[in-house]
């Protein structure tokens, strides 16, 4: 039986360059970085909270202080710990995020073994990453795409009257697959059907929430004739979500951000798998640590969305390496990351 302590602080994540999608542009992305200690290890973990998300550093950190473990005798009381951080108050889900990564850190430290193979997973099943490019100007998005030339996917950002010509100049510069995220960007099913149709010819593999959240109907139509598959972001948030959307999208993008963090995402993984879906797994803009974190579940997924700390330049973990769009995770014990010297 040990004692617990948590400590948070506040950091502001720099964008490598301006980053847009249908709805806003960003420069930074607030975040809280987390740790906690038991009996001198330290589990590290992260919330990341991007505009639409609704939360920010200082309703993180005022959730954060509501946190006692001290009830709690032992990190391996996972389910109980979790359950009481999930019910302190309601939504939060980033919030909840970072108590449940630096959890899983500490576990697998305690343990002595990477997460992923504490849960049995193999390695070598997780998919190449996607890069993603923002909406930008034709000059702009040419140089982003040669940049992320050694990726074997790239994902790319639409939504606004710009989709062909950002299709057509990606298309001018490179012929690798592409995924298509709208964020509910279109709201007319007909003219979304038509894209898909036109997209499809582009290589574009799959269609991640074309359409606004609230259109459940429509989105079923869309899918019902889509020739590619139709996945939930921000119409996926929780575990209680997803048996509801089966056959209103073709899968689901699972973000630890969005699903209080590593426990519940295995949970939707599993349960999406068990309903015939496929699986997406996504992130925000984050630093290594809640991005290695996620990586420990790529094993189940059939695509990877983690390239939310290339897309920043001051990231202070080391962890989740990508060579060639091909994620490494590292071999250290818990989620594997550890503070850059």
């Amino acid at each position: 039986m040990g004692k617990f302590s948590i400590r948070f602080r506040p950091y502001t994540l720099a964008m490598r360059h301006v980053f847009t999608v249908a709805s806003f542009s960003r420069t930074t992305t607030p975040v809280v970085l987390t740790e906690i200690e038991y009996e001198g290890v330290v589990g590290y973990g992260e919330a990341s909270m991007p505009p639409y998300l609704g939360e920010s550093q200082e309703s993180v950190m005022n959730f954060l202080n509501k946190v006692d473990l001290s009830p709690f005798s032992s990190p391996f009381q996972t389910e109980d710990i979790l359950r009481y951080i999930d019910h302190i108050d309601a939504k939060n889900t980033a919030a909840k995020a970072a108590v449940d990564i630096a959890l899983h850190d500490l576990i697998g430290k305690l343990l002595g073994q990477p997460f992923y193979k504490i849960w049995g997973l193999n390695a070598l099943r997780i998919p190449a990453t996607s890069f993603t490019i923002g909406i930008d100007t034709a000059a702009v998005i040419r140089q982003k795409v040669m940049e992320a030339a050694s990726f074997k996917m790239l994902k790319v950002k639409l939504g606004l009257e710009t989709d062909k010509m950002i299709i057509e100049t990606i298309r001018s510069v490179t012929d690798v697959p592409l995924c298509a995220d709208v964020n509910q960007g279109w709201k007319n099913k007909e003219e979304a059907l038509e894209m898909t149709h036109w997209l499809t010819e582009r290589n574009v593999v799959f269609l991640e929430q074309p359409m606004p959240k609230e259109q459940v109907d429509d989105m079923a139509w869309l899918t019902e004739r889509s020739p590619i598959p139709t996945i939930a972001d921000e119409g996926c948030q929780r575990l209680t979500d997803v048996v509801g959307l089966k056959d209103v999208y073709s899968g689901i993008n699972i973000k630890l951000m969005k699903c209080t963090g590593m426990r519940e995402a295995k949970q939707m993984a599993e349960l999406a798998r068990s309903l015939d879906m496929r699986v997406m797994l996504g992130c925000m803009t984050e630093t290594s640590c809640a991005i290695t974190a996620a990586a420990q579940l790529a094993p189940l997924v059939d695509w990877a969305d983690l390239d939310g700390a290339l897309l920043i330049g001051n990231d202070i973990f080391d962890g989740l390496q990508i060579v060639d769009g091909q994620c490494h995770i590292p071999e250290r014990a818990g989620i594997g990351v550890v503070l850059k010297a």
